[in-house]
């Protein structure tokens, strides 16, 4: 596909095809993860391809890894939702961070939180079926690629926000990222050994703040940017403080307390924070969070044009 080699019927369809094209690739695992696959993969991105998948999984050659086809039902439904999307967001561009960071202890400790990146990844999807060209900034996650986003792949608060910024402009930005609010001062060069030595006491310095940077970018800031609040009490108070502190336009509050599921679950309660006022959203699951949020996106910016 990416070099357009027309060796088969299928392969002659796409080349002679100027409708959009959604691929479910599937392949070894070594395969998936060669460079040649990478490559490719970006090139068809860049124009305009949307991939399902693949997901990690057991395959028919009995090895596992990312590499497995997905299933037939989240193609199928992969397939629906890029047809009903219509194109409310076509000539927009956005930015959605998503799961958690990493901050090095040693090369092979780190400090880390619960984000499965299930909601970011979510919102990600849903803008780029709107048709927003749309980079998804992501700490290390198990999550699939959503079809037709542009992936940026960080560990660190300070690589994610490098990312952002290189990122911008782009009309709307979501942080939906849980990054750690600190990192390790020094993170040793090598591994901390336990044995007869005292336990460490680790020295921890602030980490940059990605959302309050994007809010306050001056000419670079985006037309609307929507920060997350994760909480665990005084969610609403909380949350309206922060969007206050950080400069965003809006905030998605959520409580995260044990016993909700939110963190790492498939479903959300959330709080939407703008200028004007709180809008109380019913439970419901992260990719329909995701589609409303998105749709409320395309409303803000269709009013601001």
């Amino acid at each position: 596909m990416a070099h357009g080699l027309a060796d088969g019927l299928a392969a002659t369809v796409l080349l002679a095809t100027d409708k959009p094209v959604m691929a479910a690739p599937a392949m070894n695992v070594r395969m998936w993860n060669n460079a040649a696959t990478a490559a490719n993969l970006e090139l068809l991105r860049q124009r305009g391809v949307h991939f399902v998948g693949p997901v990690e999984g057991d395959m028919a050659c009995g090895e596992f890894g990312v590499g497995r086809m997905a299933e037939a039902d989240d193609i199928v439904a992969a397939v629906g939702d890029f047809l009903r999307s219509g194109g409310r967001l076509e000539g927009r561009r956005a930015l959605v961070t998503s799961g958690p960071t990493f901050e090095a202890v040693d090369p092979v400790r780190y400090i880390a939180n619960r984000s499965s990146g299930k909601q970011g990844h979510a919102i990600a999807a849903a803008l780029a079926r709107r048709g927003a060209e749309t980079t998804l900034v992501s700490g290390p996650t198990h999550q699939p690629d959503p079809p037709g986003v542009k992936m940026v792949r960080v560990e660190s608060a300070r690589q994610m926000l490098a990312a952002c910024e290189a990122a911008l402009p782009v009309d709307a930005a979501v942080c939906a990222a849980a990054v750690a609010d600190w990192r390790v001062a020094e993170a040793a060069a090598r591994k901390i050994k336990k044995a007869g030595a005292p336990a460490p006491v680790l020295t921890l310095t602030e980490n940059p703040d990605i959302l309050s940077a994007i809010a306050k970018a001056g000419n670079r800031r985006p037309c609307l940017v929507v920060g997350f609040a994760a909480e665990t009490d005084k969610v609403l108070d909380n949350a309206l403080a922060k969007r206050q502190a950080k400069g965003c336009d809006w905030i998605v509050a959520n409580d995260v307390s044990p016993g909700t599921g939110a963190i790492g679950g498939d479903a959300n309660t959330v709080h939407l924070i703008t200028v004007g006022g709180v809008e109380n959203w019913p439970p419901m699951s992260k990719p329909a969070v995701a589609e409303r949020l998105a749709e409320r996106i395309s409303e803000a910016l269709e009013a601001a044009s």
